[in-house]
């Protein structure tokens, strides 16, 4: 009996192991067109002007990226408000606020969500700083950061750290929603020494 639950065993684990390199192929067969198309893009490189641009936030305003001259700026973008990384990496922002205000920055989120869906999720999450609507995203692709999803162009996970000046600092592509506002911060104290 023993022998049998053993040989039962291997078996089963052998088709578990199976199962998941075949899932790991049809991963990567699905995301590959997403990272191509995100790799393909342009952004716009350190050391030049920051594309301007006019979007409405979640409270119906109208934000120009040109409001914050004399200041750094969190641009970020990011695919689709309540999914899960969305919301880390908002909430990390959130955490974070008081020390980039005392660091002299703003956060400014970016998203083909409609305001309305901005305001409901700030108001969801308790966030505090302007989430801009790019429906149409136009600005997602002046700053080289629109990948496709099932035929909806949605915003990438791309940050950009703009100087007081309007020009790119830093450009974070295809970034990790858990540590991303940390690393951040410090690169804005570096940044901030120069």
């Amino acid at each position: 009996m023993k022998l049998e639950s053993w040989h039962f065993w291997r078996r089963w684990q052998n088709l578990n192991e199976m199962n998941k390199i075949f899932l790991s192929g049809i991963v990567g067969l699905i995301t590959l067109p997403l990272v191509q198309a995100v790799e393909t893009q342009k952004q716009p490189t350190v050391g030049t002007p920051a594309p301007d641009f006019s979007l409405t936030t979640g409270d119906g305003s109208q934000v120009s990226l040109k409001d914050y001259r004399g200041k750094w700026v969190v641009l970020y973008f990011y695919p689709k408000d309540f999914t899960s990384g969305c919301t880390m990496e908002a909430r990390n922002f959130q955490r974070d606020l008081t020390k980039y205000e005392q660091a002299g920055a703003v956060v400014l989120g970016v998203s083909v969500d409609t305001a309305q869906s901005h305001k409901e999720f700030c108001t969801k999450e308790g966030l505090n700083f302007k989430l801009l609507a790019d429906p149409d995203a136009k600005v997602s692709t002046e700053y080289g950061s629109v990948m496709d999803y099932k035929g909806a162009k949605l915003a990438a996970r791309n940050t950009f750290l703009i100087n007081p000046k309007g020009e790119i600092a830093k450009v974070y592509t295809g970034v990790k929603p858990a540590d991303h506002s940390d690393q951040v911060l410090k690169d804005l104290a570096e940044l901030k020494k120069s």
